[in-house]
């Protein structure tokens, strides 16, 4: 099984699909069951370094996990409580009320205005009325009409400082939600969220070389960061080097929704004592929080409609799981209520992030794995079908023993 997962990446490799990839998969023992890396680490003329499991690579919504831990670690130290307002820490936050409708011919928005509460429970499971920018027609012309750039600037609150779409805690929509959070923990703590995470999460892990939010500013990792290859507009390969492409579009800020870098050896290290429950993160009590379902029945709905959107919402959220699947949220990710015959087990928790990067954890079959390469257009469907039988391949190992 493993030369089947070997060769699907070296032909992705050889055909111009990935310039590189480094993957790794393991059981709750903490034993690695797979692992391979590939390739390049970028296409530009003036490297020729391989792409390692020390390859250090934007996580993107990867990042998620992480802020979702650190703020679980706040509420253990009694510094916050996830059904708190956090409204009056972020007066940004939700300032112009709910969007309801755009008049094209005044080139305006209409707004309703909205008091309610925002907790981070909400904020965590994509239910306060927050959603990316690039998603929602109605924000994308309502950012036009300002003269703006959508997810762009430096700040939280340049990116994320958008009307809500719907009422706080009534529905679904994939947002900013953790970056929000992520000001939350820098508000109580007093501290940035890279030095939280490095005293929390990354020293007591082993990983504090290997992970950061800045690691242009890092020597341990600036030259080991891969560079971000593009496909063609069509998504054909060979795949070039994308020089202009910038993975935070300015940001400055610690973005708990999508800024962390790290290696694939040092993401695993990650999600393994995640996967495991290590208690140098938590408490089993807020493990069993991080990843209990927190959406009700009607948002759960919604959730599951939301896939179906338009294509892009399937490209970007659906990892290629049938529709057929049942999912929900949990503050650690998308969660399949259902098994998928051949790749996982009910109760998977599952996410991914932009340059076409994956991370799983199968707590029934008892693996978890993660795949990292640095390849737009995101989420790019062939390349997802690649982690796909990675992980198919694994869950056989595992299974047929």
């Amino acid at each position: 099984m493993a030369q089947k997962i070997n060769k699907l990446y070296e032909d992705a490799v050889a055909s111009g699909l990935l310039p590189g990839v480094s993957v790794i998969a393991g059981d709750k023992d903490g034993n690695v069951l797979y692992s391979k890396s590939l390739g390049k680490a970028s296409l530009k003329d003036s490297r020729d370094d391989a792409f390692t499991p020390s390859t250090v690579c934007a996580l993107a919504s990867m990042s998620k996990l992480m802020t979702s831990v650190a703020v679980l670690q706040c509420v253990e130290q009694g510094k916050l409580d996830l059904d708190q307002d956090v409204r009056p820490m972020l007066p940004e936050m939700g300032k112009y009320g709910i969007i309801t409708a755009f008049d094209d011919d005044r080139n305006e928005a209409t707004f309703k205005p909205d008091a309610t509460p925002i907790t981070l429970r909400m904020l965590l499971s994509h239910t306060s009325g927050h959603e990316y920018d690039w998603f929602n027609p109605l924000l994308g012309k309502w950012r036009a009409s300002r003269g703006e750039v959508p997810w762009s600037g430096p700040t939280v609150e340049h990116k994320s400082a958008l009307p809500l779409v719907f009422p706080p805690g009534t529905d679904f929509a994939y947002g900013a939600g953790h970056d929000w959070a992520s000001k939350v923990v820098e508000v109580a703590t007093g501290t940035n969220l890279e030095a939280f995470m490095q005293t929390h999460i990354w020293t007591p892990l082993g990983i504090q070389d290997d992970v950061s939010f800045y690691p242009k500013t890092k020597p341990t990792m600036r030259d080991r960061m891969a560079d971000i290859s593009t496909l063609s507009e069509q998504g054909e390969p060979p795949a070039v080097d994308a020089p202009t492409f910038d993975i935070l579009f300015g940001g400055t800020d610690c973005l708990g929704g999508g800024g962390v870098f790290a290696s694939a050896e040092a993401y695993y290290a990650f999600i393994s004592a995640v996967f495991r429950r290590d208690p140098k993160l938590l408490t089993p009590a807020s493990y069993d929080e991080l990843f209990r379902p927190q959406l009700n029945e009607a948002a759960e709905q919604a959730f599951n409609d939301y896939f179906a959107r338009s294509p892009m919402h399937t490209q970007f959220l659906a990892l290629g799981i049938p529709h057929t699947v049942r999912k929900t949220w949990s503050f650690a990710g998308m969660v399949c209520l259902d098994a998928q015959e051949g790749r996982f087990k009910k109760g998977t928790t599952f996410w991914a992030g932009v340059p076409s990067v994956k991370w799983f954890m199968d707590h029934e079959a008892g693996i978890c794995g993660t795949a990292l390469c640095q390849i737009l257009p995101p989420m790019h469907p062939a390349v997802i079908a690649l982690h796909e039988e990675f992980q198919r391949g694994v869950y056989e190992m595992v299974e047929s023993k």
